[in-house]
């Protein structure tokens, strides 16, 4: 075993540790932060036996030459780590120690100790599923739980258990459970170690709700320095909330000795290196970051931490295709890491911006990124892999099986996989770009219409956020990308410049000559004249065709895909009739543009020609109540062009017209008012039999409901509500009712009672107190039976009236006002009518609609 000259606690457990992979090939190491796993452990198994190369082997140069490759989750991690162990073997980076990251690498011929991103790691062993050469692989902060991790470890362990059982897998983390990850090893020793930690002191804060976030860090930041002494790391979900504190912290601190920088991904390695660097003596450092800074890094002279209590994490939704950046509260596991920033070195103190008793309610460790995040990339890999079911792989928790399956579909749609699941050629050159699939489809396609670079360069901004700067209008940040002299930006495009080289040394050819398109079905696309090359839209939109946006005023888009999403209205972007989108946030019912561009109609036409519909649509217009008809031509949800057509009146627009009408409201029928009184009459027989008697249901929700039976029939040869007459309503109504009870109903509900007199008078079926008749008292002279229909069942409501037909009584029982209330009723009338009678015995005297002759 190596020794060390500077002692760290972990070096109590490394004996432990070698003695378990010398007699197994897996562990887990569970040590706390600070403890010095990261930059101790390789170095101390680096003279393991285990790790002597078997004769024979072309790259055998003596005992203990095979590599240990271990993974970070951040390149800044990767390369500050490989740095410290360099360090410690006094050489300088890439002999020995040497790390590989997107943007650079530094290795040679002698790096026993490679130092990689996860992503790199999965790239090696699918290149390499035997990994010959490395002799362990150690997954480093493996609590954090990325999708490549994941991936990672599921690879190692498949490639371990049918491949290379001398390979040693060891997980390390802070905050892990550590016999989850043990039971996935196939019951692999847990090796914990106590680690070092100083006392660090917890102040809570709280958070007012109605005040910015970013200024109430600002002020417990600005009291931290105050209080106490040593530098302080504040933690921010992102680098816009970063950038807002730092210019809070502007207004209030003026002391030449404090430095205030900013650590998020997004920054160059030289900025981010000075961000973890030592502060000067006699100065101060004030560092705000992301969650990069939680884990792996040290920052010297950090004794404060000020804990905003929240994280940015992606959620990819399965049903649109998109992956959304949320702002979420921090895990318990993640505020113990930050807190224990400020104890790695000396004691220290962590304010924290929320009330002490919230801190039980926080999830106990951040949600794995495979339960959220878009699959396609995975899926594709485990094609390559040669695995169509992720669960035959040792994955800690399986992946969804909707992200699954919309991956799945979307790696068929870009001809990635075939119908059984497994990688097509096609599928291998994308996959070999190191790029999200659609991106590297966008590449291909681009390359094919000699764009390949541009293409890449595109790539390129929207996998390194804040290259380019932070403009919504992609076509500026490419414009600010390119000009960019920095090293990251340098960076980025030779790696952009390797991704078109890449492509274009394949010399990929499309399927049938043309292209796929990324969700539209794999449809033909009409190839541009030679010298014309296609918009940075058109590009984009070879990666995101179902985010390919129609302008619907005051910058406000609906996408292909159905969601509506929008821009602030001072962009140029607001005023562009199309716009393909790269990125957006906020709900899926109305999404907030980061990152689009313009795109012409005509390109849209030229290269998705094939996905276009043409549909001749029928509408109906109710401020017209009329049919119209119009020939769309769509892009999926959207609208490219419509024109008005001519109408012919069939069984379709008898529908649509039937569907309009009934929409607008039953009352805007042309009701005549006799088709009114046959209406309430049916209804009325109804009622008076109960809902389960013959007579037909004829309320507005069933007569709505039952349209395609009566009201379409009426419709065949109509377009608009004014070519339905009041006798083509009644018509269609009364084939409602059948024959045999059409009699019964002229009989039991007839539209008149006749009076003594013979005068016909009109029975109000829509009464409110029942069937109602107003008659002149004078006219029932003489009945002494009180009238009545349905078969004698329901007494007809009599309104009795003055000779000036002013209302004097209403009465259900005739005989009965006869003998009582008409007394009252004559007395009190006969003297302002005295030339109509007023018998004394009105039951028996004549009834007449005449007044008595003059002198009588």
């Amino acid at each position: 075993m190596r020794s060390f000259d500077t002692p760290l606690p972990i070096d109590a457990v490394l004996d432990e540790l070698a003695g378990t992979l010398e007699r197994g090939n897996a562990a887990v190491l569970v040590a706390p932060p600070g403890a010095g796993k990261t930059t101790r452990v390789p170095l101390a198994l680096l003279d393991a036996p285990w790790l002597a190369s078997e004769k024979g082997l072309a790259f055998e140069k003596g005992p203990g030459n095979k590599k240990i490759i271990m993974l970070e989750p951040r390149r800044i991690a990767a390369r500050a780590s490989a740095e410290r162990m360099a360090k410690t073997l006094g050489e300088p980076v890439g002999q020995t120690v040497g790390y590989r990251v997107r943007f650079g690498s530094k290795v040679s011929r002698a790096t026993r100790i490679e130092v990689v991103t996860e992503g790199i790691f999965s790239r090696q062993i699918l290149d390499d599923p035997e990994l010959s050469g490395i002799g362990a692989v150690l997954f480093d902060e493996f609590h954090e739980r990325s999708l490549d991790a994941d991936l990672g470890l599921a690879l190692a362990r498949d490639a371990q258990t049918g491949l290379r059982e001398d390979l040693r897998i060891l997980v390390m983390s802070a905050t892990l459970d550590g016999a989850r990850v043990a039971k996935l090893l196939g019951d692999a020793p847990v090796v914990a170690s106590e680690g070092r930690a100083f006392p660090v002191e917890t102040r809570y804060l709280g958070r007012k709700a109605d005040a910015p976030l970013e200024r109430q860090m600002a002020d417990a930041i600005a009291m931290a320095l105050r209080a106490d002494p040593g530098s302080v790391l504040a933690f921010l979900p992102g680098a816009a909330e970063i950038r807002r504190t730092q210019n809070f912290l502007g207004e209030r601190i003026h002391d030449a000795s404090i430095e205030i920088v900013p650590l998020f991904g997004a920054l160059d390695a030289g900025v981010q290196d000075r961000a973890i660097a030592p502060a000067p003596k006699g100065h101060r450092k004030v560092v705000l970051a992301t969650s990069i800074a939680e884990t792996s890094l040290t920052i010297e002279g950090v004794r404060i931490v000020v804990d905003s209590g929240v994280a940015r994490v992606p959620r990819y939704e399965p049903d649109i295709g998109l992956t959304r950046l949320e702002t979420v509260r921090a895990s318990r596991a993640a505020v113990d890491q930050r807190r224990g920033r400020a104890g790695r070195t000396e004691p220290g103190i962590c304010y924290r911006l929320w009330d002490e008793p919230q801190t039980a309610s926080l999830a106990a460790y951040t949600q794995p990124e495979i339960l959220s995040a878009d699959l396609s990339s995975l899926v594709l890999d485990l094609a390559q892999w040669g695995v169509t079911d992720p669960a035959s792989l040792a994955f800690l928790d399986p992946p969804p099986a909707p992200a699954l399956k919309e991956a799945r579909s979307l790696l068929r749609e870009l001809g990635a996989l075939d119908g059984d699941g497994r990688i097509t050629a096609e599928g291998n050159s994308l996959r070999a770009l190191a790029l999200p699939p659609r991106l590297a489809r966008m590449i291909v396609d681009s390359h094919r219409l000699g764009a390949g670079e541009e293409a890449a360069e595109i790539a390129a901004i929207l996998t390194e956020r804040g290259l380019g700067g932070d403009s919504v209008d992609l076509e500026y940040r490419l414009d600010q990308f390119r000009r960019d002299r920095s090293q990251r930006a340098t960076s980025a495009r030779s790696l952009a410049r390797r991704w078109a080289e890449q492509v274009a040394s394949e010399k990929t050819e499309s399927r049938g000559g043309s292209s796929p398109s990324p969700q539209g079905g794999g449809g033909k696309r009409s190839a541009p004249s030679s010298d014309e090359l296609p918009s940075t839209g058109i590009m984009l939109a070879f990666a995101f065709p179902d985010r390919v946006a129609r302008n619907r005023g005051n910058g406000s888009f609906v996408l292909a895909n159905g969601r509506g999403a929008s821009v602030e209205q001072v962009s140029a972007l607001a005023r562009a009739p199309y716009i393909a989108v790269a990125e957006l946030t906020g709900t899926a019912a109305q999404g907030r543009i980061l990152l689009a561009a313009p795109i012409a109609q005509a390109d849209i036409e030229l290269r998705f020609a094939d996905e276009i519909e043409i549909a001749d649509e029928i509408s109906f217009d109710r401020s017209a109540m009329a049919l119209r008809a119009r020939r769309k031509r769509t892009l999926h949800a959207i609208t490219l062009s419509e024109a008005p057509l001519a109408l012919t009146p069939s069984a379709e627009t008898a529908r649509v017209l039937a569907d309009g009408l009934i929409a607008a409201g039953m009352d805007r029928l042309p009701w005549s008012k006799p088709a009114k009184q046959w209406r309430d009459r049916v209804m009325f027989l109804r009622k008076a039999e109960g809902d389960a008697s013959l007579w037909p249901d004829l309320s507005d929700d069933s007569l709505a409901a039952g349209r395609e039976t009566w009201l379409v029939p009426a419709l065949y040869d109509k377009i608009a509500l004014k070519d339905l007459s009041s006798g083509d309503l009644s018509d269609a109504l009364m084939g409602l009712l059948p024959w045999e009870l059409r009699a019964r109903l002229e009989k039991e509900a007839p539209m008149h009672f006749e009076a003594p007199t013979g005068t016909q008078l009109a029975i109000d079926y829509e009464a409110e107190q029942g069937p109602t008749i107003a008659v002149r008292l004078q006219e029932l002279f003489g009945l002494n039976i009180h009238p009545s229909i349905a078969k004698g069942a329901v007494p007809l409501v009599l309104e009795l009236l003055s000779p000036a037909h002013r209302p004097v009584q209403v009465t259900r029982d005739l005989p009965g006002f006869w003998r009582g209330s008409y007394a009252a009723v004559r007395s009190d009338l006969r003297g302002r009518y005295p030339r109509h009678p007023w018998p004394e015995d009105p039951a028996s005297a004549m009834p007449t609609r005449r007044v008595k002759p003059r002198g009588t």
